[in-house]
């Protein structure tokens, strides 16, 4: 028993012996190769595997929500019925932002395992004055407001409309001073903002690129909707893929032609896989069958077509 003892404090001295020499070596080597040759250890590569998780936009019940017919309650429980994982939490129809709906709203979610993790407010940032784009900054920072005490990391925006007699060039630079700022603002509380794919100045992928690295902000990215652009649908989704900061899939795209014809999910998928995308893919419906009916079913979809496509 005591050679035993003696024998194994014998090899723990000499493994401590080893792991010092190696230790040595390791920083002699390293001192010895060229700076190119030296990886942070912090460092993204595009090789980094997607990751899609599942949610429910709520503008899908806009019709309900308007109406009072449905509360922001029951969007939760629905995440809950569906098993998906989080919602995208449209504001259009709050009855205010009141600590007294907003803080209740945000304990259901969590207590349920479901999370907020997005909210999509209205913005136009083409305001040719600077007093109209301080009032949409100020509008902007009302609403990171509300989405930090419901816990939200994400806020979708809108770039807005040219307006008539001005380029779009011009545009252009004003969405991205309100930009800057509002990312300065939003970066303060965590929350990124997703420009989106709307129409008007962010009708081309291209444009769109084009103000997320004028604004330069770690806090911005692009609120992909696969369903708004007006051609070359998925050339253009591609482009966006890299700046990506939440997705919305709808059940209809539009082909070169300007047709409406039924979404292709599974290629959706693979292109966000491609690019490595992490995040969410938000259902958002605006067909014709009644919401109650058909998004149950196609989030049911929508979870094979991640499952599947993750899997494989």
């Amino acid at each position: 028993m005591v050679c035993s003892c003696v024998n194994f404090a014998l090899m723990e001295r000499n493994l401590e012996m080893n792991r010092r020499e190696l230790l040595k070596c390791s920083i002699a080597l390293g001192a010895a190769l060229p700076a190119v040759c030296r990886v942070p250890v912090c460092a993204e590569t595009s090789a980094s595997p997607a990751r899609l998780r599942s949610a429910i936009c709520a503008y899908s019940f806009r019709d309900a929500l308007q109406s009072r017919k449905m509360k922001y309650d029951d969007i939760v429980n629905l995440a809950v019925e569906t098993g998906v994982d989080g919602i995208d939490m449209t504001v259009y129809w709050f009855p205010d932002t009141s600590d007294e709906f907003l803080l209740p709203l945000r304990r259901l979610a969590y207590k349920n395992g479901v999370e907020i993790y997005s909210i999509a407010v209205r913005t136009n940032m083409c305001q040719p004055t600077p007093q109209l784009r301080e009032k949409e900054l100020a509008e902007v920072v009302r609403w990171v407001e509300v989405a930090t005490k419901l816990g939200a990391g994400h806020i979708r925006v809108f770039g807005g409309t040219v307006p008539k007699g001005r380029t779009e060039d011009e545009a252009a630079g004003w969405v991205v001073e309100v930009l800057k700022q509002a990312c300065d603002q939003a970066g303060k509380r965590g929350i990124i903002l997703g420009i989106e794919n709307h129409g008007g100045i962010t009708e081309n992928a291209g444009r769109i690129v084009q103000i997320v690295k004028a604004v330069d902000s770690p806090w911005l990215g692009i609120n992909l909707d696969t369903g708004n652009f007006l051609k070359d649908v998925f050339r253009q989704s591609e482009l966006c893929v890299p700046y990506a900061v939440n997705v919305q899939v709808k059940t209809l795209i539009r082909d070169d032609e300007g047709r409406q014809i039924p979404s292709d999910w599974d290629g959706f998928a693979k292109l966000l896989i491609r690019g490595g995308y992490r995040g969410y893919l938000s259902l958002e419906y605006e067909d014709k069958e009644n919401a109650a009916t058909a998004v149950p079913r196609l989030l049911s979809k929508l979870k094979q077509v991640i499952r599947y496509n993750q899997a494989s």
